[in-house]
């Protein structure tokens, strides 16, 4: 059973990816400052796999209580990383609170892994880092263009970061998973996305807004170049994620890389516009959420879908789950919870 350190491990990514890496065989431990997580989502974890996962209450940016961890277990035998501050919006209005926290939590991470000797890192990415692309469906050739985020940005940087260390020091052998829209529930409504932060991912709105806990969706831009006027996304359902970080993991520790830095797009290769991604809701739910049109929101791209052939050839990776299973999934938890 190697032992897999998961960063921002109670946030909604991480959580559903250790139920995968403990349904798969590994031990994992989580680091997670709860800045906009809590540790119950480990419980939800515990009520799925009967494993009890230890959480290290710690900032990446402080680097001599992350040492404690590295040092506390020797054993670590990989890495994956999510800690990371994510709302585009948050980050238009503090981009110095973005790049300090984003970036240099990975380089005390980096440094860290770098004399404990662990080699293996998988990457959360986002297909952010392409900004407005020109082409689509994108593929990991296609050129990033300018940011439209600081926060994007920061996934910029920490790419650049990752593919500079990987030139000069090829005992790190890392993936960069660029993924797009995660949504979605675990099928058993034990764990969902619950930020403790109020949530601005659609999906999560959109049930919000339909059970009552707010009160309204606002579609945010009706006037974009799109068939419906509204944004465009790949919306990828959380636990095809997951699987597609423990099969990088893998991918890894198997030693099939092709070179010791490895990019991935991880999405299901279609766009569905925000108004298409309401109408999917009301059709599984057979629940009308309240919402209107409202103007754009800065930070935002006009539409993005993935490519992904390039992980389903070498990872052997497949989304498996639709927009319907998403919202199935994503309303089942929110009942659950309610």
């Amino acid at each position: 059973m190697a032992k897999i350190l998961v960063t921002g491990g109670c946030g909604y990514i991480g959580s559903h990816t250790i139920v995968d890496l403990l349904d798969n065989g590994f031990s994992v431990i989580s680091i997670d400052n709860l800045v906009n997580s809590t540790e119950a989502s480990l419980a939800g974890v515990e009520a799925i796999t009967g494993v009890k996962v230890k959480n290290y209450t710690v900032d990446l940016c402080d680097r001599p209580a992350l040492e404690k961890v590295f040092k506390e277990h020797p054993d670590i035998a990989g890495v994956i990383h999510f800690a990371a501050l994510k709302l585009v919006g948050e980050s238009v209005q503090q981009p110095l609170r973005y790049y300090k926290n984003n970036v240099l939590g990975l380089l005390n991470l980096l440094e860290l892994m770098q004399e404990a000797g662990i080699a293996p890192l998988i990457f959360s990415s986002s297909c952010s880092v392409y900004g407005n692309a020109t082409e689509l469906p994108v593929t990991e050739d296609t050129p990033r263009l300018a940011a439209e985020s600081p926060y994007a940005r920061t996934k910029q940087m920490g790419e650049d970061i990752l593919q500079d260390i990987a030139r000069v020091d090829p005992s790190f052998k890392i993936v960069l998973l660029r993924y797009f829209n995660p949504a979605g529930a675990h099928e058993s409504a034990l764990l969902g996305e619950a930020p403790s932060n109020p949530a601005s991912n659609l999906v999560p709105v959109i049930t919000e807004a339909a059970a009552g806990k707010r009160p309204e969706l606002v579609v945010f831009g009706t006037d974009y170049p799109t068939r419906d006027g509204s944004c465009i996304r790949d919306y990828i359902h959380v636990m095809d994620l997951a699987a597609a970080h423990t099969q990088a993991l893998q991918y890894i520790l198997e030693g099939r890389q092709e070179a010791n830095c490895e990019i991935f797009n991880l999405g299901i290769g279609e766009g569905v516009s925000v108004l298409e991604a309401v109408a999917a809701f009301e059709r599984v739910a057979g629940v009308r959420p309240p919402y209107r049109l409202g103007p754009r929101r800065p930070g935002d791209v006009v539409a993005i879908y993935a490519n992904y052939a390039r992980a389903a050839n070498r990872l052997g990776w497949q989304p498996r789950r639709s927009i319907d299973d998403i919202m199935r999934t994503a309303w089942a938890w929110e009942q659950a919870r309610s």
